[in-house]
């Protein structure tokens, strides 16, 4: 093979992969690692790659693109009593052996808490869900295939031919951005069609907001109110909303929240 094609092959391959060593690089090409060596030193000398001990990287490597919607960690303890008081609510709806779908999101993660003693078929794309499932109770996880987007511990792909159409659920379990009359609102376009794949292979969805959700609006609409059958708010939530909800026939489930999150009360159903 030429210096000009191996050369190629390199550059191509550290598009790829974070790092490539010249023992992958030598299997590409059907070259011996000495030359291979030699072509990354000198393309080390014009600048388009960087070498690294054993091997080489890009000099720009390629970002894996960043989504809108805000890192779990900065949203996470936000509203944290609220979140785990519907979180709570939300379990509450589900029954022994059931099929449910949970998407990623703070308020949705704290579901994991009260599923610890619970047997159920769960689809996330929430790395962090799946991974607190695993360690920390007895319910099967379904992932699937996609990037794991970090900041946002999501598990997210643009393709259709992965785990998501062959399962079925009884209910999938969303948070939002906000929601109005319009609809459910989300900030990411990735993160909306993930959502509407998932969204298909359930009979209901369920959409956990704290009360605040009410006021907030994003640039994107997930899905109409009429594809929602239940929403889980705290007790907190406007009248102008709940009126809202319940002219739009969705089931209106509003929990109230005490210093504790251990002893929230009863939710109420509107």
């Amino acid at each position: 093979m030429h210096e000009r094609e191996r050369h190629r092959i390199i550059l191509s391959a550290i598009q790829e992969k974070p790092v490539v060593t010249v023992q992958d690089i030598a299997e590409l090409t059907d070259a011996s690692e000495a030359t291979i060596r030699r072509d990354i030193a000198s393309l080390h000398i014009q600048g388009k790659l960087r070498r690294v001990r054993g091997g080489a990287e890009a000099v720009h490597p390629p970002q894996q693109g960043n989504l809108a919607a805000r890192p779990f960690r900065v949203s996470e303890s936000v509203n944290i009593d609220k979140k785990r008081a519907i979180a709570r609510a939300a379990v509450g709806l589900c029954a022994e052996g059931d099929s449910i779908i949970i998407n990623g999101g703070t308020t949705t993660f704290q579901m994991v808490h009260f599923l610890s003693a619970h047997r159920l078929q769960v689809m996330t794309n929430s790395f962090a869900i799946a991974e607190h499932l695993i360690k920390h109770s007895k319910c099967t996880v379904n992932v699937p295939g996609g990037a794991i987007y970090r900041d946002q511990s999501l598990i997210l792909s643009p393709f259709e031919n992965d785990a998501i159409r062959n399962f079925y659920a009884r209910r999938m379990f969303i948070g939002a951005q906000g929601i109005s009359a319009l609809g459910v609102m989300e900030p990411d376009a990735l993160v909306i069609q993930s959502e509407q794949r998932l969204m298909r292979q359930a009979d209901e969805l369920i959409v956990m907001v704290d009360s605040s959700k009410f006021t907030r609006r994003s640039s994107m609409i997930l899905c109409g109110l009429e594809a929602v059958s239940t929403i889980i708010t705290d007790d907190a939530v406007p009248d102008e909303a709940a009126h809202m909800v319940e002219a739009a026939g969705i089931k209106l489930v509003t929990v109230k929240v005490s210093a504790s999150t251990d002893r929230e009360g009863t939710p109420s159903v509107a």
